[in-house]
């Protein structure tokens, strides 16, 4: 039987779903609806086109109507906006953007893709101003980099931390722009937890991005915006302001059909991607699925899932039927020099949904230390408490953080253990990893807390610890300690602890450190066995507390903890 099928919106679920549905049927008459000029393009990429990584923006376009009915045989009709939806009647009604005229076109089966829209807030003075723009589509940034080249702009403001805000605000200051980031929370990228989001907040002010966190912008002048921080007014100089805070699922349409709305505010649907019309399905941006690790109802925009939920819904047309176990969030970024990932949930969101949960926090070398190009990569590992069950991973580093996490997330989908991942055989070469890779590692440290072979203190009890005079052990070698160290701690380098173990009380509290938590693990098991009860290894070690400690002893008015910051 040959069906008519119709499609509102393309990119990653709508033009997923045509596509899908030609392969699994030859005849059926296929349209695809785009309120914009491009029905396929790389989302993902935009942000790059402003420092010129991808210098053409056009080369952004993935799929033209031609090539579509070419290659397809599937009508994509660009300018095209569906205004209103009629279940009962099976029928659409869309309006030609260009000549404004209206008309109607039936339907077997419905597929609505229609993204999210970026939050715009009218209660922010001047939103609407010229030189304001967001980042959705090609057109978009086509006229951001216009306005830019063709105004001369010198000095750049980007309004939110995530994804988008943050490889905009990277990207306008590789074009040249001075550039402002404001985040209304006490950090960027809330996947990440605090301690480690803290590397990427020096790398970004490393590299020349100012960053204003905990700060709500409230106006938006010509060449300035206003900002309200700790509840301070301040004025920052931008001549271009880019707004990035988040988006909003598009689900006007759905509503005004009479289409069932999620609790997390996006289209109801089934497994199979249906709404709560059978012959309508939704996909994408705008549809509220559910966090396979938590169980609840949430939302995630990102691409990847999108193309799953369209081959779904396309193959339930066709009499398949989907597992749809939900999403666990895996993504990844680079900011200047580092590369950031995570899967699943973090410390916070577990410990926020009631999760008993521990960590392992590993700083480890991506490959083989005798390579030029080995650098350490800072790995944290979520597991339940006391099923050993993986929750979630963060990596942050030079190397290939993308690699370590996607294991994480495959071990998640199978419902790994701490057990599982610390046998897990993967590749090895100097030139890719190490015989033990971090995520064995990491596995291994979560083990020995799990089973209560040592305690660990966080990086981010640490000032605690120094400002109350905690018994502190440093056991890096001499030159190591010279070169900085935590303020009030003892060096006893670990090739001298046993013969001046008598130094160390064990009517105290004592803690241990090293520069990255191999040596201070040594030294504690020395430290037990020689009948040390109360005995802590500090997690990250020295490395770890001066990546958590700098950018907040750089930006805030407080005492540094350590006489001196040593990164290598």
């Amino acid at each position: 039987m040959n069906r008519k099928i119709l499609i509102v919106g393309g990119v990653a679920g709508g033009a997923s779903a045509a596509a899908r549905v030609r392969r699994l049927d030859a005849h059926s008459k296929i349209i695809m609806f785009e309120r914009g000029q491009h029905v396929s393009f790389s989302n993902c990429c935009l942000p790059y086109h402003l420092s010129g990584t991808v210098e053409n923006s056009d080369s952004l376009v993935l799929m033209t109507p031609e090539r579509f009915a070419k290659q397809y045989d599937i009508e994509a009709r660009v300018q095209s906006e569906v205004t209103a939806i009629y279940p009962k009647e099976k029928k659409v009604e869309v309006r030609d953007r260009q000549s404004g005229d209206t008309y109607e076109e039936s339907y077997d089966k419905l597929i609505l893709a229609p993204g999210a829209n970026p939050i715009m807030p009218k209660s922010i003075t001047g939103i609407d101003k010229k030189h304001v723009f967001s980042v959705r589509n090609v057109t978009d940034i086509k006229a951001l980099k216009q306005y830019i080249d063709l105004n001369g702009i010198t000095k750049a403001a980007v309004v939110g931390g995530g994804f988008i805000g943050v490889e905009t605000a990277e990207n306008l200051k590789s074009a040249g722009l001075s550039v402002a980031l404001v985040e209304g929370s006490s950090q960027i990228m809330m996947p990440f937890d605090y301690d480690m989001v803290q590397i990427l907040h020096k790398e970004m002010m490393d590299c020349g991005v100012n960053l204003y966190l905990s700060s709500v912008l409230s106006e938006i002048k010509e060449d300035v915006i206003v900002i309200k921080r700790q509840e301070e007014t301040e004025t920052i100089e931008a001549e271009v302001v880019v707004m990035a805070i988040g988006v909003a699922p598009e689900t006007g349409l759905a509503k005004a059909a009479g289409l069932g709305i999620g609790e997390t505010g996006g289209i109801l649907v089934n497994k199979n991607h249906q709404t709560t019309d059978p012959d309508i399905y939704a996909v994408g941006d705008a549809v509220e699925s559910f966090n396979r690790i938590l169980g609840r109802p949430g939302r995630l925009a990102l691409a990847g899932p999108a193309q799953r939920q369209a081959r779904a819904a396309a193959d339930h047309i066709y009499g398949g039927s989907d597992r749809n176990r939900g999403f666990l969030g895996s993504s990844c970024i680079r900011i200047f020099g580092q590369n950031a990932a995570c899967t699943g949930i973090n410390e916070k969101t577990a410990k926020g949904a009631g999760i008993s949960c521990d960590f392992s926090y590993v700083i480890s070398p991506d490959k083989v230390g005798l390579m030029p190009d080995s650098h350490y990569m800072n790995f944290k590992l979520v597991f339940e408490v006391p099923t050993g069950r993986i929750l979630g991973a963060q990596a942050i580093g030079k190397g290939n953080t993308d690699k370590r996490i996607d294991v994480i997330a495959a071990m998640i989908a199978m419902g790994g253990t701490l057990e599982d991942l610390k046998d897990l055989e993967l590749c090895y070469s100097p030139v890719f990893g190490t015989a033990r890779d971090v995520v064995n590692q990491a596995a291994l440290v979560g083990l020995n807390l799990l089973n209560g072979c040592y305690r660990q203190a966080p990086v981010t009890a640490v000032r605690q610890l120094v400002e109350s005079e905690a018994y502190i052990v440093d056991v890096r070698e001499e030159q190591e300690f010279k070169a900085g160290h935590l303020k009030g701690a003892r060096n006893i380098p670990l090739s001298q602890l046993r013969q001046r173990i008598q130094e160390i009380p064990k009517d105290v509290p004592v803690y241990v450190h090293c520069r990255t938590g191999q040596r201070s693990y040594n030294a504690v098991c020395c430290l037990q066995d020689h009948g040390y009860k109360n005995v802590w290894n500090v997690s990250g070690s020295f490395l770890g507390v001066s990546l958590y400690e700098y950018f907040n002893d750089k930006t805030q008015e407080r005492t540094p903890v350590v006489t001196e910051y040593n990164f290598k």
